[in-house]
């Protein structure tokens, strides 16, 4: 079993039926397809319709963030049985540095913070140059029940430790496999067996050795790989681990 805990099948170079069957071929046995705009989210939900190894996420990205933004978008696909998680939602302060951008980043991600609480639906979280907030805002409109994944982790191991001890999951992208990237690579090798989750983020990011390709979800087995070696881990068992956690994370019996 080798899932993509994180990926953008509406925004790749080709086709996502033909992404997926090149996932299939790979090894790939599942990915979630995210959303990050109000007027997207029906494409990734359409996308996760059509195939039983797709689910999705959907949420408003902090740089899709306006002062006008609200989160009726994402409740209008709160029921349907193909959403498992909310987001990618959360804070960057890497990119947006307007204070009132940034109050409205920090507004709509409470509110999707807590639609997830009310809803015991995890959230997927971005977080860049933001880490203080993010943990404060998690605190204050987190719920313990419903708590997400920090997706794409590029932050302090602190951080990530602080996460982790509310309750989240922590995923690694393609970034553990750049050459500059001791410092997340020892967050990799740290992260509890049980709370670990391996993406893409497809079509950015793409791991060595396809590294100035387009990323495709397939290429989660690169970061898989490298991961497991990381930790001295067998690859399949590695796989099936990190898979298995985000069954548990997503709330999917299969």
């Amino acid at each position: 079993m080798l899932i993509d805990s994180h990926c953008h099948l509406d925004r790749l170079h080709i086709s996502a039926d033909d992404a997926l069957n090149d996932a299939r071929a790979r090894g790939v046995t599942g990915v979630m397809c995210i959303g990050v705009n109000a007027e997207e989210l029906g494409n990734v939900v359409a996308i996760a319709e059509r195939h039983d190894d797709v689910w999705a996420s959907v949420g408003i990205h902090p740089l899709s963030v306006t002062a006008d933004s609200t989160i009726d978008p994402v409740r209008e696909f709160m029921e349907h049985s193909k959403v498992v998680a909310i987001g990618e939602t959360g804070l960057d302060y890497h990119y947006e540095t307007e204070e009132s951008a940034l109050t409205a980043q920090r507004r709509l991600f409470a509110e999707h913070l807590e639609l997830a609480g009310v809803l015991a639906k995890p959230t997927v979280i971005h977080t860049r140059a933001a880490q203080a907030d993010t943990i404060d805002l998690i605190k204050a409109h987190g719920n313990p029940s419903s708590a997400g994944v920090l997706h794409c982790f590029t932050e302090s191991w602190e951080m990530a430790k602080q996460a982790l001890d509310l309750g989240y999951y922590i995923s690694i992208s393609g970034i553990v496999t750049f050459r500059n990237a001791d410092s997340l690579r020892d967050v990799a090798r740290r992260v509890p067996a049980d709370r670990l989750l391996i993406e893409t983020d497809a079509p950015w990011l793409t791991p060595v050795p396809n590294r100035g390709k387009p990323n495709l979800p397939g290429y989660v087995r690169d970061v898989a790989e490298f991961v497991a070696d990381l930790r001295g881990a067998n690859f399949e068992e590695f796989s099936d681990m990190t898979s298995n956690n985000f069954l548990r994370f997503a709330g999917i019996n299969r």
